[in-house]
C-alpha cells in the first residue's frame, strides 16, 4: 500500500520519539532527525509505510547503538496487560457471544501500538475494558468458520501488550494448527520472541520469528521460514494497521484484526476511525479447505 503524503508527519513524530529515546545527549539529537529527514526526502515514495519506518528506525540504531529503544516500554505494556487478565476473562465468561467478545478485545488490543499519534500507554491498558464495545466491521464468527476449516493458520502478530489479547484468542482456535510469528528485530514497540515469551503464548502455539524487522510484513524482507509458512497456511491472521498496509494488496487467505488509527486507513477501507476490524482481505484467495465470502476489505 503506497503511502500518502499525510503518513509524513507521523513517521516524522516516530523519529522523533525513538530519536528521543534511544539518545541520552540532547545536542545530538537534531543530527539524528536531519539525516532521518534527508533519507525521507530521497526515498523512493512507492515503498510502504511500514518500509520507511524501517529505514527510519535503522537509522536510529546506526546513530545512537541502541538496538531496541521501546525495550522497557513492551516490558509495562506487557505486564499491564497480563495483570487484567482476569477482567478480559470474565468479560468473555459473562458474555452473551464469547466468540465475537475475544474478537472485540483483539482488534481493541491493537490499540497499543506507538507508531500511532493515538497509541495508548501502559497504564491506559485498562480503558480497553470501555473500548472493546466500539462498531465491528465484520462477521466476528467468519474467523472461527475459516479455523475449523483450515489445517495450517498463520497468526501474525503485531505489538507487545496487545499479544497478551491475541493469546486469549489462540485460545478459542484449534490451537495445534496455530503458528504465530513475531518480527525478526526490533522495531518500534512490536512484539519480538521474548514478548510472546512473557505472554504466555509459546505455551499454548508454535511461535517463530519473521526474519525482518519492519512494523508490518514484507515478504520480500522475510525470511525463507517464514515465506514458506505464508504460501502453505490456508488462513492468515494479520492483527495491525502495519499488517495490513503490507499485505492488502497480496493474493493470499488473510483475515485482518485491527482498529482503525487514522484517516488515511480510514479513507482506504471506508470505516471511521475507531472502528474495530475483523474482515478478509479484498485479495482473499482461497487455499486448501477454506471458503470464500462476499464480504471483504
Amino acid at each position: 500500500m503506497q503511502p500518502a503524503l499525510e503518513c509524513l508527519p507521523c513517521l516524522v513524530r516516530q523519529a522523533a520519539e525513538a530519536v528521543a529515546l534511544s539518545e541520552k545527549r540532547t545536542e545530538r539529537r537534531p543530527a539524528i532527525l536531519k539525516r532521518i529527514l534527508r533519507a525521507l526526502a530521497e526515498t523512493d515514495w512507492d515503498r510502504s509505510s511500514p518500509a520507511m519506518a524501517q529505514m527510519i528506525h535503522q537509522i536510529v540504531r546506526e546513530e545512537t547503538g541502541n538496538g531496541d529503544p521501546y525495550r522497557s516500554i513492551k516490558k509495562r505494556m506487557n505486564r499491564a496487560a497480563l495483570e487484567g487478565m482476569p477482567v478480559w476473562r470474565e468479560l468473555m465468561l459473562k458474555s452473551e457471544n464469547a466468540r465475537e467478545t475475544v474478537i472485540r478485545l483483539a482488534a481493541a488490543g491493537n490499540l497499543l501500538d506507538s507508531a500511532a499519534k493515538t497509541s495508548m500507554q501502559p497504564e491506559d491498558i485498562p480503558r480497553l475494558a470501555s473500548l472493546w464495545t466500539r462498531p465491528l466491521v465484520g462477521d466476528p464468527h467468519d474467523l472461527f468458520r475459516l479455523a475449523d476449516r483450515a489445517t495450517q493458520i498463520l497468526y501474525l502478530a503485531d505489538n507487545a501488550g496487545e499479544i497478551v489479547f491475541d493469546r486469549l484468542l489462540i485460545e478459542t482456535l484449534p490451537t495445534e494448527k496455530v503458528t504465530m510469528a513475531v518480527r525478526g528485530g526490533p522495531i518500534l514497540n512490536d512484539a519480538l520472541m521474548e514478548d510472546a515469551a512473557m505472554a504466555g503464548v509459546l505455551k499454548i502455539a508454535s511461535v517463530v520469528s519473521n526474519g525482518s524487522d519492519a512494523p508490518g510484513t514484507i515478504l520480500d524482507d522475510c525470511s525463507e521460514e517464514f515465506r514458506t509458512l505464508f504460501a502453505t497456511a490456508d488462513l492468515i491472521v494479520a492483527k495491525g494497521q502495519g499488517n495490513y498496509e503490507t499485505l492488502a494488496e497480496v493474493r493470499a487467505p488473510v483475515v485482518f484484526l485491527f482498529t482503525v488509527k487514522c484517516e488515511i486507513i480510514a479513507d482506504r477501507i471506508g470505516k471511521p476511525v475507531g472502528s474495530l476490524i475483523a474482515t478478509r482481505g479484498s485479495n482473499w484467495t482461497t487455499r486448501g479447505s477454506t471458503c470464500r465470502s462476499p464480504k471483504n476489505l
